[in-house]
């Protein structure tokens, strides 16, 4: 999960997510839906993926003109999906991709694409949670939108971490 761009869009009403996604070995194949994603908020809300229609309206392009600056690595699969795909909830409006509502996962498929949410009052710092609704499970990947304090300690304590790595 990528968030670079929300950590620097607080108080903006929509919310851009780098998001990649795969099935571990062992687990059949998986119809992931547009309406199996939710982002909760650090103030309990839970909110669904927008419509196509919603977000064109909120016209993101942005957005997504700074993701392509501000962007975090999302490009760690198991070794077993070694084959692309492109998770198409939300194609940028500049390209000839339509919208699709589903993405086929296998353990062979490592997908890839951009979740946008509607945050009603604005981003806020604190703890955020994408929600991935499976057939028998749901899985929370948490996600924490710093304060400028926040990221100056972590910055740091990353610095001294990469340090003792190379030492």
């Amino acid at each position: 999960l990528g968030y670079q761009v929300s950590n620097r869009s607080v108080g903006e009403e929509w919310m851009l997510l780098e998001f990649g996604i795969t099935v571990r070995e062992n687990t059949p194949d998986f119809t992931l839906r547009r309406d199996a994603l939710s982002l909760t908020t650090p103030d309990g809300q839970t909110l669904p993926l927008p419509s196509i229609e919603e977000h064109r309206k909120a016209n993101t392009q942005a957005l997504q003109n700074r993701a392509r600056v501000q962007r975090d690595s999302i490009n760690y699969f198991p070794p077993m999906a070694s084959k692309g795909c492109a998770v198409v909830f939300f194609p940028d409006l500049t390209s000839r991709a339509l919208p699709r509502d589903e993405t086929e996962l296998s353990k062979t498929r490592a997908c890839v694409g951009r979740l946008f949410f509607h945050v009603p009052g604005g981003i806020k710092h604190g703890q955020h949670f994408l929600n991935v609704k499976f057939e028998q499970s749901v899985i929370r990947v948490p996600f924490r939108i710093l304060t400028e304090e926040e990221e100056k300690f972590l910055s740091k304590n990353y610095k001294d971490i990469e340090k003792q790595v190379k030492d």
